[in-house]
């Protein structure tokens, strides 16, 4: 695994990081990001493919209900599989999630449409959808208690950077993607067939990502802690009963974070093309851009709270957040400067929190509970406000309220803020 070193001033040259073993973690967890974030990024594509093609508008709501709905499956997967890697390891897991994200990719990118079958397609597209959100529900936590639990205590948010590393670069082939697309392909073509390339890719990605995570060690914390993971009755009851104050602080930072993460990469995209005019091709751009700077600035962040605490970056972000999203969102709209500004500003900020989110998640409960502690409650909260945000924009967009939602995410920093000053600093510190 890890090289130690006996002093803190000989382990910085001496540590050597153990890349094998975070490629294939960061490489499957950047194909179920993809596979997951794809389906944002072309909604305004196959929404008219999928569901009813004579209102636009209603199909596009249709398509950001479903994968809303996708969402409250999350917690079902984050529980399930959460525990399923608490009892039998955090590897056999997360080959189990990759499947279950990559085959929900593959028939999405085969799905008959609306005028073949019928009702039959968004039916068949919900299902797809269920499968991949508890398999991201289980990927988030078990992904992080791995990157966690490999990680030297005084290096535990570099080996974090890592997860969002491998996030943003999926996000990144996304964007690229998108952007490649739209340049080459009509409208039209898109809609007709092109959007189905990216799902069809995911799938077959997928199995890269399944041969990558086949190797993988297990973690040294699950094997010294899986007997006590067995001993245990009620878990998901004793999280609540045991870690009631970590459960309440890993709602609270993560309702923030999971707003900025589906604003800027998923709800911003179908607002600012369909409801601000702005210009597919420069929006797809732009976020490619932001996430090319939101990938880069994941390792630093990351060694800078090994240095100096989770705790002061953290503050910064919710404190920057809730100052800052509502002026950016005027600049929402034409012209792909206006758009790198919201993007790059939005995500740099949002590093903060993204390169140490395993750290601070996994710091707060101990092994036997820590992959259904983190599967269950962050999941629930990311179904509750993240699912939800590109449905809660479209809809605001088409009363005319759509500032309303810019200020419902400055609330939640408010919040956010508020319950990380009651975090104790946990740089350093080894996992229980």
């Amino acid at each position: 695994m890890s090289d130690r070193a006996t002093s803190p001033t000989s382990a910085t040259p001496a540590h050597r990081l153990p890349v094998r073993t975070l490629l294939a973690a960061s490489v499957g967890n950047a194909i179920e990001w993809y596979d997951w974030t794809v389906y944002a990024t072309f909604s305004i594509f196959f929404a008219t493919q999928i569901f009813p093609s004579g209102d636009p508008a209603l199909a596009l709501i249709n398509t950001l209900a479903t994968y809303a709905l996708a969402f409250f499956f999350r917690p079902l997967g984050g529980w399930l599989l959460g525990r399923f890697a608490d009892l039998h390891g955090r590897r056999t897991a997360m080959l189990l999630t990759i499947v279950l994200m990559a085959g929900g990719s593959f028939i999405i990118g085969i799905l008959p449409t609306f005028e073949m079958v019928g009702w039959l397609a968004p039916i068949l597209l919900l299902l797809a959808r269920i499968g991949q959100g508890m398999s991201l529900g289980g990927e988030v936590s078990n992904a992080s208690a791995y990157l966690a639990e490999i990680a030297p205590a005084e290096r535990r948010g570099r080996y974090s950077s890592f997860f969002y590393i491998s996030t943003g670069s999926a996000v990144l082939i996304a964007s690229l993607l998108g952007a490649l697309l739209t340049a080459v392909m009509s409208r039209e073509d898109l809609a007709a067939y092109g959007w189905r390339i990216p799902f069809i890719l995911g799938g077959v990605l997928g199995l890269v990502g399944l041969w990558l995570r086949r190797a993988m060690p297990e973690t040294d914390q699950f094997e010294e802690n899986k007997v006590k993971a067995q001993a245990l009755r009620h878990p998901l009851l004793m999280t609540l009963r045991e870690h009631p104050k970590a459960v309440g602080q890993l709602i609270a930072f993560t309702l923030l974070s999971t707003l900025c993460y589906y604003t800027f990469f998923s709800a911003l995209t179908p607002f600012a093309v369909s409801s601000r005019g702005a210009d597919a091709g420069q929006v797809f751009t732009a976020l490619s851009i932001a996430t090319a700077l939101f990938v880069a600035l994941q390792y630093p962040m990351g060694a800078l709270s090994d240095r100096f605490g989770r705790k002061p970056q953290l503050l910064v972000w919710s404190a920057a957040t809730a100052v800052l999203i509502v002026p950016l969102s005027s600049l929402i709209g034409p012209g792909l400067w206006n758009m790198l500004v919201v993007f790059c500003v939005g995500l740099g900020l949002y590093t903060a929190m993204t390169s140490i989110a395993p750290a601070v998640m996994s710091e707060l409960f101990p092994t036997e509970l820590r992959g259904l502690g983190i599967g269950a409650w962050y999941n629930l909260t990311v179904a509750t406000f993240g699912g939800t945000a590109p449905l809660v924009i479209q809809a605001l967009s088409g009363a005319g309220l759509a500032q309303v939602f810019f200020w419902y995410v400055a609330g939640g920093a408010v919040l956010a803020f508020l319950v990380i000053l009651t975090l104790p600093e946990t740089k350093g510190q080894v996992l229980r």
